[in-house]
């Protein structure tokens, strides 16, 4: 008799989905009744063999695998889209953009040169869906993962993003701050605009995508853009302080009005899944509603200064025309 669950007819792509989050989303995805293959795109081979045994053994879905992707290095991003694209998987159905790093000790740089917040967060995933573009098979999904934090009107205690140039994201020292911030404050306002890139890039995609025809009512490639909420105890705070990483993993956790990962985690999948959302593309969600961006977020120049400038920093050569 053949397993039903071992029976799947579409693809899914979670990065970062080997802790957290993204793992919770792909638990959900593979635990649900229609029948997912799930990759998990992650950077350390270790972790993801563990995650992908734990996930097998929870969800009694052995239609689930890693992937190496390193979001840090666009070779590892076009290495893994080759990759992917050769292996005889299901059709790809799905991407999940979920990958994120937050850095507090200081300005690093990714083997490519860019600042590596920005490369992670956003540069990593612009070039792994537009590579993966011409490979989804409608009716399809993209979601990328963003944060309350990208709109200061949230009060989330994070400084407001700062966006004015993708190259100066990219290169930072050629645009040192105009007042003297500490290391974790600029590295806490390099994460914040990297998740408004998140949203600039969802929007960006999806009037590109319906202005050229790639996505129609009845064969709809959606784009929308996710917020999972404050959800401590997660390794998003691994740079912090040691004392940082305590109140992170073990006190605020037990707050009231906290998010889990296991809650956001099936919010985020609902974007997979829902078929409700079939033709829904363009929109910002947080947790299980539709809600409206911070008021920078709508700025289509700037969505559109970041797209074609991203699409410069990683040598795009296809890339959709802007609809305007």
């Amino acid at each position: 008799m053949t397993n039903k669950a071992n029976i799947t007819d579409k693809t899914v792509i979670v990065t970062g989905g080997n802790t957290g989050l993204g793992y919770e989303c792909a638990k959900t995805i593979a635990t649900s009744k229609d029948n997912w293959h799930v990759v998990i795109a992650c950077r350390n081979n270790k972790n993801a063999r563990q995650a992908v045994k734990k996930l097998i053994a929870e969800t009694s879905n052995e239609q689930i695998e890693e992937m190496t992707l390193d979001l840090a290095s666009l070779t590892s991003v076009r290495n893994f889209a080759k990759k992917f694209v050769v292996r005889e998987l299901p059709p790809l159905r799905a991407v999940v953009c979920n990958a994120a790093i937050q850095i507090v000790t200081g300005t690093t740089y990714t083997e490519d040169g860019f600042e590596t917040t920005f490369a992670v967060n956003h540069l990593g995933h612009f070039l792994l869906v537009n590579l993966l573009l011409k490979h989804l098979v409608s009716p399809a999904r993209i979601v990328f993962v963003s944060s309350d934090a990208h709109d200061p009107e949230q009060k989330t205690g994070m400084p407001a993003p700062n966006y004015h140039d993708a190259k100066f994201l990219a290169w930072p020292d050629k645009d040192p701050p105009a007042k003297k911030e500490s290391i974790a404050t600029i590295g806490r306002r390099r994460y914040t605009t990297s998740k408004l890139c998140k949203i600039f890039c969802t929007y960006e995609l999806s009037r590109r995508l319906q202005a050229e025809g790639h996505s129609t009512q009845q064969n709809p490639i959606t784009v929308n853009a996710f917020n999972p909420g404050l959800m401590p105890g997660t390794g998003l705070a691994r740079t912090y302080s040691p004392l940082e990483r305590f109140v992170w993993s073990y006190i605020m956790p037990i707050l009231p009005n906290m998010n889990t990962t296991r809650t956001s985690g099936k919010a985020l999948a609902r974007l997979v899944l829902d078929p409700e959302l079939k033709g829904v593309s363009g929109k910002y969600f947080t947790g299980f509603k539709e809600a409206i961006s911070s008021q920078e977020s709508y700025n289509q120049k700037k969505a559109l200064e970041l797209w074609e400038t991203s699409a410069e920093l990683v040598k795009l050569t296809r890339v959709i025309p802007n609809p305007g």
